[in-house]
């Protein structure tokens, strides 16, 4: 049998799994990422459990590691100054690994990783034209044009996340850019908007909340109430999504707008407005064709997936 390793890099833990090419994971496991201060240690951590792993699976044809990291770049193999990571400057993981282990490694970011994920796994099996949105802490976004992932000259294409949907609006925390999707359609977007709107409307059952209890999902347990301001959240970051998906499609015309993360439990309260808007903004040629669905792959195992399925998508065996 063969079988991949993936491994997602975040910036609390690092999670990791060997999964065969049905997308079946035959064992996982997890270490924190946050805890080492430099990445020699967190390397060396990493092969520590990395290589008994290989061992007990010598028994299959190993192909290879795949891994999503923040600003992995698949070109380089390198993470670059990612926000979320406490190591700055050029990280090159790729090769450091393949010299410890002396087996192939490619990287990229979680966001294309995902979509390659549910391009092999998942609800993208036979398409080879689609958006992947990653609605979470962040926005991320991996884009499929012809079965091959956008990677631009420099290995950073798809930042759809920071393309700009209200010019001069709301200042993202990180990148100091004004008016981002990402500062919007994500979970620390939404809670912003909701500590906004529930100070213009002392009676929303938002208020019944502390401020640091103010999330995705206490505004989506107040909706469910019919809370008239919670849901106004919704369908404002609705709109917002869906005018930026409008542009999306205007610029690679995809099958569909794959969605996964969090924020998607939301389910119609965000996403109606989403659809809606999308199609209130597209060309007449465009509208009734792209439809919005949601990830097959499952939430706690997708980045892990997403990670091994690069390993197949670079035919290492």
């Amino acid at each position: 049998m063969e079988i991949a390793l993936g491994i997602d890099i975040g910036g609390t833990n690092t999670k990791f799994g060997m999964v065969n090419r049905a997308g079946e994971i035959l064992e996982k496991g997890s270490l924190p990422t946050g805890k080492h201060e430099t990445v020699e240690e967190f390397i060396n951590a990493l092969s520590n459990i990395i290589h008994p792993l290989i061992q007990k699976f010598s028994d299959h044809q190993f192909c290879g590691i795949g891994i999503g990291a923040p600003n992995g770049n698949y070109y380089t193999g390198t993470i670059e100054d990612a926000l979320n990571l406490k190591w700055k400057g050029s990280i090159p993981l790729a090769r450091i690994l393949t010299e410890k282990l002396n087996i192939p490694c490619t990287i990229t970011n979680d966001a294309n990783a995902a979509a390659v994920g549910e391009m092999k796994y998942g609800a993208a099996k036979n398409m080879k034209d689609f958006i992947m949105i990653t609605l979470g802490t962040g926005v991320g976004s991996g884009i499929v044009c012809d079965g091959k992932l956008i990677y631009g000259h420099d290995g950073f294409a798809g930042e759809l996340g920071h393309t700009i949907v209200k010019p001069g609006g709301r200042k993202h925390w990180s990148t100091d850019s004004e008016g981002s999707l990402e500062a919007y359609a994500s979970a620390t977007g939404i809670a912003i908007t909701a500590k906004k709107m529930r100070a213009e409307f002392p009676d929303s059952l938002l208020n019944q909340y502390p401020e640091t209890e103010i999330n995705s999902k206490t505004v989506y347990d107040c909706a469910l109430k019919k809370d008239a301001v919670a849901i106004e959240v919704f369908r404002y970051t609705g709109q917002k999504l869906g005018e930026a998906f409008a542009n999306f499609v205007m610029f690679s015309s995809p099958e569909a707008i794959l969605l996964f993360g969090g924020v998607i439990k939301a389910g119609d309260f965000l996403l109606g407005p989403a659809k809606f808007h999308m199609e209130r903004n597209l060309l007449p040629s465009s509208r009734g064709k792209i439809n919005l669905i949601l990830s097959e792959l499952p939430e706690a195992d997708a980045a892990i997936l997403g990670a091994s399925a690069l390993v197949w998508e670079e035919d290492f065996c």
